[in-house]
């Protein structure tokens, strides 16, 4: 069996699609399925070449809808030699072009793949709602009459990674009537066993950090309620300066909602801002912090999150994670409401905590990750829907 995977870019930067077909694609491969993936991106890039599976990158898209004149031919030479394809994320010229191509096969009586969509959570009901998104509200009910629904409800399925994305996706949009949704979960490859050049890579990074700290690791993006999370530890630190250090990692502190952060952390000890952490660094924060800390206001699924969990550390989360009734129904962490007062609790309440109700959250959240989020488990049941098409 051989499958494709269509996305608009394998950049690391560009968050949680990519990363999954990274934590995806080898145990595929392990139990004897070959993958490879089609991707929007220049042949040069820098984060190319690293992957131990082929991704054709035939040049990188162009503007918001990341359009490349190159995909559709592509696809059209090369669609009849898999068989099946899994179209990773919406919005973008990749998804239409796929549609494209397997309708003009089917006009020229070539056999084509079966086709699958994943969302990654593009279609939670927050874009329509969140405030700053009118506008691109209004875009996405016209497009998604125009072309999206289209690839959605033409497709041989819909592919979720949690039940509550599924529940989710179906109040968003109208018409929305896909032949099959199927949730087939989502996991991570173990992460490696810890070793003191993590420590050191992340701390080479960290410099200035001593003591025990609090760790977000995820984009800076507005979604993601990190503004929230620095307004509360702001205040928490004015009236006991004692509490554990705040660590804000990855890519985006260079965009204005990232300078504005940077701003309000000013002028309060203990807030540190590392860059992207990636490889020892990334494991590193993960085995050292006292708890990981994910404020979203939208999350589908949170790789970071269940990386933390199976490294061992407590969790913080909102009830705007998609997975927040595992964690809460078993122990794994704290879980509040997307706002400041919440994530002002969350964190007055977790640094109130003893050690060993720390390691027990710490316990429960390895527990957590091999029941529901190993990486074979999910393969398992994408497999069971690919083969059985």
């Amino acid at each position: 069996m051989k499958v494709l995977r269509v996305i608009s870019s394998m950049d690391p930067k560009n968050g949680g699609p990519c990363q999954g077909i990274r934590n995806s694609i080898p145990e595929m491969q392990r139990v004897g399925v070959d993958n490879e993936v089609v991707s929007l991106d220049s042949p040069d890039a820098a984060f190319l070449g690293k992957d131990p599976f082929k991704i054709h990158a035939i040049g990188a898209g162009s503007g918001p809808w990341f359009y490349n004149e190159a995909l559709l031919p592509w696809l059209l030479d090369n669609l009849s030699s898999y068989s099946a394809v899994i179209i990773h994320g919406l919005w973008q010229y990749h998804g239409y072009a796929t549609r494209k191509a397997i309708k003009q096969l089917k006009e020229r009586g070539v056999a084509v793949p079966k086709v699958y969509v994943m969302p990654h959570g593009m279609l939670d009901p927050y874009f329509q709602r969140a405030a700053g998104r009118k506008l691109k509200a209004i875009r996405n009910v016209l497009y998604w009459k125009l072309l999206e629904s289209h690839t959605i409800n033409k497709s041989d399925g819909v592919l979720f990674t949690c039940q509550e994305e599924l529940l989710l996706a179906k109040t968003t949009f109208s018409p929305y009537h896909p032949k099959e949704e199927l949730n087939v979960g989502y996991g991570i490859q173990t992460p490696p066993g810890y070793v003191k050049e993590m420590s050191d890579s992340f701390k080479a990074l960290c410099p200035e950090l001593s003591g025990p700290y609090v760790l977000f690791l995820s984009r800076i993006h507005e979604k993601k309620g990190v503004d929230l999370l620095i307004n509360s530890y702001v205040k928490l630190k004015a009236t006991n300066p004692r509490i554990p250090s705040l660590v804000i990692a990855g890519p985006g502190m260079d965009s204005e909602y990232g300078k504005n952060l940077a701003q309000s952390a000013k002028g309060t000890t203990g807030i540190y801002f590392p860059g992207m952490l990636s490889g020892n660094s990334k494991w590193g924060a993960f085995y050292g912090c006292q708890a990981f800390i994910l404020p979203s206001h939208q999350e589908n699924f949170g790789i970071a999150l269940v990386e933390a969990m199976a490294c061992g550390a407590p969790v913080m989360i909102t009830d705007k994670v998609n997975i927040w009734r595992e964690v809460m129904n078993n122990n794994a962490g704290l879980v509040g409401p997307d706002t400041e007062e919440g994530i002002y609790n969350l964190l007055d309440t977790w640094f109130a905590k003893t050690n060993d109700e720390i390691l027990n959250y710490g316990e429960a959240g390895k527990t957590v990750f091999n029941k529901y989020y190993e990486i074979s488990k999910a393969t398992a049941n994408l497999l069971s829907v690919l083969t059985n098409a």
